[in-house]
């Protein structure tokens, strides 16, 4: 069973720089492929959850929120494709949010951030841990997309609909359900 680990805040302006495929050659014994630069990683190895993080923890030269969830359930999320009815359009980030824990409460989706006025974020969904919705191109939307750990009441991890593509196709590959390796 694969696991993928989101770290949260890794390699942003600069801030709380490492480069996360020198740490997946580190973990190679656990079968560790990084996917782009945010610190995105699957693994193929036989490891518990728990183990991956002490490992994350102990490898990383700073503390990070770490997010860990079953591949199944990425595969699951790119195969119910939650963007079917937002095509990709100029100007629009598709995202995916990872919570790194349980929320305290449930929330209502879709939301708009900010609420009121023009909107930078719009959550179109949930599910399980995963918060999936469209920003616009704009630097502002980088401190509206803070606000969902706000609108949930923890820390969570971004990455474009087309990273966690990448995560699928890399299960389906260490599955051997793939021949093409996917793009990093």
């Amino acid at each position: 069973m694969a696991l993928v680990a989101f770290l949260r805040g890794i390699n942003v302006g600069g801030h709380r720089a490492f480069r996360p495929a020198a740490l997946a050659r580190e973990l190679a014994l656990l079968d560790v492929a990084n996917i782009g630069a945010a610190g995105t990683f699957v693994v193929g190895g036989p490891v518990t959850a728990a183990r991956l993080r002490a490992e994350l923890v102990r490898r990383l030269p700073f503390d990070a929120e770490i997010a860990i969830c079953r591949g199944a359930e990425v595969e699951s999320l790119v195969a119910r494709s939650p963007f079917a009815k937002e095509p990709a359009r100029p100007g629009l980030i598709r995202f995916v949010s990872v919570l790194t824990r349980r929320p305290r409460s449930p929330r209502a989706v879709p939301a708009r951030i900010p609420s009121t006025g023009e909107w930078f974020v719009r959550i179109l969904g949930q599910d399980g841990s995963f918060v999936f919705g469209v920003h616009r191109r704009h630097m502002r939307a980088i401190g509206h997309l803070r606000a969902i750990e706000r609108l949930y009441g923890v820390p969570v991890t971004t990455r474009s609909w087309e990273t966690i593509r990448a995560v699928a196709g890399e299960i389906a590959v260490r599955r051997g359900l793939s021949r093409k390796k996917p793009r990093h």
